[in-house]
């Protein structure tokens, strides 16, 4: 039997495996014995037989349990009886011949020949999130215990209901407010004082003034692209400065504003601004992945965005909405940046779409009236000059069936100057009531972004009625507990409204980003939940490759089918177009939730608060 133990792999140490039922060190050969103890007659049914008659076998047992499930009501709590529900549905998913079929993998077989001793390859992720399923399954999770009890409903006096209810809700809220306070926010004072030290050095590095710091072209001018000049404004790691070689050394794009650099601490510890670095400074891994997959000629274009362009700069998935790429570039680069694959570099002199390209682009939108939508991004379409900006804008605002203009892009947080009042102007001036509406779709991704500057910028375009919208991705760096839920309060407060929590793409080159999918579910079910619904108006979706938004929240638009060797979970997508389009579901390969958990751990989280993590699928 061969067993790949992912946390002696860097992942982290053996004990720090997963903090439940008690364990904090536990083998391989330890975990495996634990799930044979709890699931004794499940062992036996994978004694003497075929695989076929197994199968059988196992769809009984599964049966029976769901019979339990539906009869006796009160043999679990609410919590345990509807996790048993979904862990056995997942788990004839799993079991069955159509998912073995799909993705070339069979469960069954594996514990087949784990239980009759022979050779397997699995890892430990593998083996907890089955042995978290068949817990699930039989209402063992203790989870509902930590439900607070709410029995005080039952009382005849209305009153004391009522109060006892405001006092549990007040233990909750409390709560809440204690696990936000956690994370650092960019409008701290100190942090303000901090953020100033840090633009006067660099001011001094850049031998310039204040007044051209606050000048969005100079920014542009003088963006940062040396790692030399780059460790004069901040402390790099080896591993940090590393990657940045790397990528310069082998053409990858890469650049950050002056203004960007000022948001991060000098001190290279990442003990507040890790979602800032991770943003824009690319890890080694992340460099040698890519150059991997380009001499292995892998297609980086990985929402296949060439199959759903009907014309240069332009792609649209959807009936009434399409998108259009003016300018291919950025003030600088996002690391996990779905669109870099086609940026050659930061603000290239190339970037910018020839006129012809242009003329054809807004022909297409002419003859396609039933495109009542646009959103005009790129790269990024408000590092354009404002001539240039004013001409696209009026050509699509010419168009009687355009009704919505959307302008996509991060400079109210990586270069808030750029939102002049001129420009806010100009983006007000084609809004016209009961025709036309302009929006902004920004990118703040964690509170630790947000600065006087950007609260300033978002104001301008507010009080000129431009309405601006957050689309965040959910990464490791913003997904400890409750971390989204203090960007989702703090983006309100100046006036931004969470519109899209993205789950980050399923790219290989950065798989160091992604976080299981069961973990958004959780953060949407358990924290977002509890805040208030103009807080929590954010949707959380996965993007299918060429197809577009998945829902996550609907649970009819997906389900688990399989459970690799390494822990992964496959996913089986259900495209929204399925209603009118020969449109074949999608398979995703989710991150292991114990390598996530183990990552967790590394950034000082306690494992055992994401406890029901296996349950949500």
């Amino acid at each position: 039997m061969k067993i790949i133990n992912r946390l002696e792999k860097g992942k982290a140490s053996n004990k720090y495996l997963y903090r439940s039922h008690a364990f904090s060190k536990i083998t391989p050969a330890k975990l495996i014995g634990m799930f044979w103890s709890e699931n004794p007659v499940f062992f036996q049914l994978l004694q003497e037989a075929d695989l076929e008659t197994i199968r059988k076998r196992v769809f009984n047992y599964l049966a029976d349990f769901e019979r339990k499930n539906l009869t006796y009501h009160h043999s679990c709590n609410t919590t345990d009886r509807n996790i048993s529900r979904q862990c056995i549905q997942t788990l004839k998913n799993i079991f069955s011949i159509r998912s073995e079929e799909l993705t070339g993998h069979s469960v069954l077989k594996v514990l087949m020949n784990l239980a009759q001793q022979r050779d397997v390859t699995i890892s430990t992720a593998f083996i907890e999130d089955l042995r978290q399923m068949f817990l699930g399954m039989k209402g063992k999770t203790e989870l509902g215990s930590r439900v607070i009890s709410m029995d005080h409903f039952d009382h005849d006096n209305c009153t004391e209901v009522a109060r006892n209810r405001s006092k549990t809700l007040n233990m909750v809220g409390e709560k809440i407010e204690a696990q936000i306070y956690k994370y650092t926010d960019g409008l701290d004072e100190e942090v303000i004082r901090m953020r100033a030290d840090n633009r006067d050095r660099i001011i001094k590095v850049l031998g310039a003034s204040l007044e051209q710091w606050n000048d969005w072209k100079w920014q542009c001018r003088n963006i940062v692209r040396n790692v030399d000049v780059l460790e004069k404004m901040i402390k790099l790691t080896p591993k940090e400065r590393m990657g940045i070689e790397r990528a310069v050394l082998n053409k990858l794009p890469f650049g950050i504003t002056p203004y960007y650099v000022s948001l991060m601490d000098y001190e290279p510890g990442r003990l507040h601004d890790h979602a800032v670095r991770a943003q824009v400074i690319p890890s080694l891994e992340y460099v040698e992945n890519v150059l991997l997959s380009k001499k292995n000629g892998t297609d980086l274009d990985f929402m296949g965005e060439k199959d759903t362009s009907p014309i240069d700069l332009v792609t649209r998935r959807y009936p009434q909405i399409a998108i259009f790429k003016p300018y291919n570039t950025c003030a600088q680069i996002c690391v996990y940046c779905q669109r870099n694959w086609e940026i050659t570099d930061v603000l290239d002199e190339c970037a910018k779409a020839s006129k012809s390209k242009l003329e054809s682009a807004l022909k297409w939108f002419e003859e396609n009236p039933a495109v009542t939508e646009v959103l005009v991004t790129g790269g990024d379409p408000a590092v354009m000059n404002d001539s240039m900006t004013r001409k696209v804008l009026s050509r699509l605002a010419e168009m009687d069936h355009i009704r919505r203009i959307r302008i996509g892009t991060r400079t109210p947080v990586v270069l808030p100057m750029r939102i002049t009042d001129k420009y806010a102007n100009m983006l007000a001036s084609f809004i016209e009531p009961g025709v036309r509406e302009v929006a902004v779709m920004t990118h703040f991704e964690h509170l630790y972004e947000i600065t006087t500057d950007s609260v300033e910028a978002v104001s301008k375009l507010r009080s000129r009625g431009v309405p601006v919208y957050n689309q965040g991705v959910f990464t490791t760096e913003n997904a400890r507990r409750f971390e989204m839920v203090g960007l989702r309060q703090a983006l309100r407060t100046i006036g931004v409204e969470p519109y899209y929590t993205f789950n980050a793409k399923g790219k290989e080159e950065t798989r160091a980003y992604r976080v299981p999918i069961a973990r958004l579910i959780q953060e949407q079910v358990e924290e977002a939940r509890l805040t208030p619904g103009l807080t929590r108006c954010d949707e959380a979706v996965f993007n299918i490759p060429r197809i577009g938004k998945s829902y996550l929240r609907a649970g009819q638009s997906h389900e688990v089918i399989m459970l690799l060797p390494d822990g992964s979970r496959v996913y089986e997508f259900y495209p929204w177009d399925l209603g009118f389009a020969d449109t074949r579901p999608y398979l995703h390969e989710d991150v292991p939730i114990l390598d996530f958990l183990a990552e967790m751990y590394k950034r000082g989280e306690n494992p055992d608060d994401y406890r029901s993590i296996w349950y949500y699928f």
